[in-house]
């Protein structure tokens, strides 16, 4: 079933919305949640909420892509899962390392004042990024892949993986200083 045709069964109201972007979007959502949950059970809760979610937000919302707008729906969901999982119990894993690694670039959410221009000065220099280091960028810090992942999924060693965040951050520390966003 196509994205439209999804999106026209959640402005009808209709549950069949929920189980065909679960059909068609499952799986994608399921990966982005494990990456961060590293749990199948919270994975799998952290899907379903996304379907919730999606179906309080659609209407009045009409996304765009809906891969996207799933995907973001997810990841947010896990990364809070994560956080009050975290504030729980001491740990950490790959989560805290990318944001930790992100955080000397963007900083925290207590450290901007309107996240709105943050958004669009990092959308628009992910623009401006040729398609290598975007994707490994995008799998890295959206994806929360690990480094051994990005590596394969790249076919690059880890090495240039890590080289190639690091010059990314740097990019976009500078970037985000000529735009007048200083963290």
């Amino acid at each position: 079933m196509d994205d439209n045709t999804i999106i026209n069964l959640y402005f009808q109201r209709s549950e069949t919305a929920i189980r065909e972007s679960d059909k068609k979007y499952g799986a994608y959502c399921s990966t982005i949640a494990n990456n961060i949950l590293h749990s199948p059970q919270d994975s799998e809760e952290c899907v379903n909420d996304t379907w919730v979610r999606a179906w309080n937000t659609i209407p009045p919302e009409k996304p765009v892509r809906l891969s996207v707008f799933f995907g973001k729906i997810t990841r947010n969901l896990a990364i809070d899962r994560w956080r009050k999982a975290k504030s729980e119990k001491s740990g950490g894993g790959q989560i805290a390392l990318c944001l930790d690694e992100l955080a000397e670039c963007v900083g925290t959410k207590q450290n901007f004042g309107d996240e709105l221009d943050l958004k669009e000065a990092i959308d628009a220099f992910l623009s401006s990024l040729k398609p290598q280091p975007k994707r490994i960028f995008m799998l890295r810090y959206w994806h929360m892949c690990p480094i051994s992942d990005v590596a394969r999924l790249c076919g690059i060693s880890e090495g240039a993986v890590k080289m190639s965040l690091k010059r990314t951050r740097n990019l976009l520390r500078e970037y985000l200083e000529q735009e007048g966003i200083y963290i």
